[in-house]
């Protein structure tokens, strides 16, 4: 009987007998080369997140400037269609967003120093509307008192609004922070074309080249479509849910327009911080909370059709975004640089996939399916 390759004779065993390898003479699955490579990469990971973190300061609007710069660069080469120098077409650009920016503010500014100056009186309104819950609180008080459980609403107490300034404090960038990121994206407008073609000559192989001037002719389109889109499609929310404030009778319908359609900007999280802004200001303003929830139940519809239908059948499109993907890199991007990183969680998550795709398209080898 002959053996089959990878198999050895037993000493004392019959002639023909095979006995398979042993396990110590099989390589390991992961080699010990893999291991190191694998904490090498984790370590630098770490690093770099830590920098971001600590120096956000300085990362964060440059960040902000190059992802809006290339969101603003089809705008600057329409210009130049026209004859009008690069340099002069950033400057009346970033102009202009400011000027839109400057707006957006001075609506929403309005009826929030308005409000900050009535928090007294709003408390007191709003105690009197929740008068309706004390049936229930009681029962649940009785409820607590007859199992033994310490009685959590006896000192129940609205909250103390010194968490504001704080707060307005983290959202608001610093002057220098706003400074650097102006400069920053005036002069980034102005030289894309620069940086472009040394970005592209950086790669000594013709096949580097197109693949770079590829990526980068894709993220110039997919960014700028994408700002444009969901700037429309923010525009159109914010409009609707002015027209719904002013229909149901809630004040400051346009200063509320304004800030619907700004924290729709922001996924997940500002549609929800809208929709607790427009609770608030319903019940206060409203004769019964059943008519102050009028507005916000109309802008969880508007919100709903516009997250789950609206957009993902325009953007999607262009470029595809999965959902968990979409989340995490909010999550991520919230927690590192707050706000401005919830802003910017979606473009970058775009340019990721961008370069992803270049990098590892999809004709190259695939781990077999089973």
């Amino acid at each position: 009987m002959r053996a089959f390759p990878g198999e050895r004779m037993l000493g004392n065993a019959p002639e023909g007998t095979p006995l398979p390898d042993s396990k110590a003479e099989t390589p390991p699955v992961i080699s010990r080369a893999e291991v190191v490579a694998f904490a090498l990469v984790a370590l630098l990971v770490i690093i770099v997140v830590a920098v971001l973190y600590l120096a956000r300061a300085v990362f964060l609007p440059i960040t902000m400037a190059f992802i809006v710069g290339t969101m603003l660069s089809p705008a600057a080469n329409l210009l130049e269609r026209y004859r009008i120098p690069r340099a002069l077409g950033a400057v009346l650009i970033v102009i202009a967003v400011g000027a839109a920016v400057s707006f957006m503010v001075g609506l929403i500014a309005s009826p929030v120093m308005d409000w900050s100056s009535r928090l007294p009186e709003l408390g007191a309104i709003l105690r009197q509307k929740l008068h309706v819950f004390d049936r229930p609180l009681a029962l649940w008080q009785e409820l607590q008192s007859m199992v033994g459980a310490p009685d959590t609403l006896a000192n129940l107490q609205l909250p103390k609004f010194e968490w504001v300034q704080p707060t307005l404090e983290f959202v608001s960038p610093t002057f220098a922070e706003f400074l650097l990121f102006i400069a920053t994206l005036i002069l980034f407008i102005a030289s894309w074309k620069d940086l472009r073609r040394g970005l592209v000559m950086t790669f000594s192989d013709r096949a580097g080249r197109l693949r770079a001037l590829r990526i980068l002719n894709e993220l110039e389109t997919h960014l700028g479509n994408y700002l444009l889109t969901v700037t429309m499609i923010n525009a159109g929310v914010g409009i609707v849910t002015g027209a719904i404030c002013a229909a149901t009778g809630t004040p400051n319908a346009a200063g509320l327009g304004a800030l619907a359609a700004t924290l729709n900007f922001i996924p997940i999280i500002g549609p929800v911080a809208m929709f607790v802004v427009l609770v608030a200001v319903g019940i206060v303003s409203s004769p019964t909370i059943g008519a102050g929830l009028i507005a916000p139940a109309c802008f969880a519809v508007v919100t709903f059709m516009e997250g789950h239908f609206v957009t993902p059948t325009i953007v999607g499109r262009r470029l595809s975004l999965n959902a968990l993907a979409v989340f995490l890199a909010l999550a991520f991007w919230t927690w590192l640089w707050g706000p401005m990183g919830a802003f910017l969680s979606s473009p970058l998550l775009i340019v990721a996939l961008i370069v992803k795709e270049h990098l590892m398209p999809d004709n190259s080898p695939q781990l077999p399916e089973g």
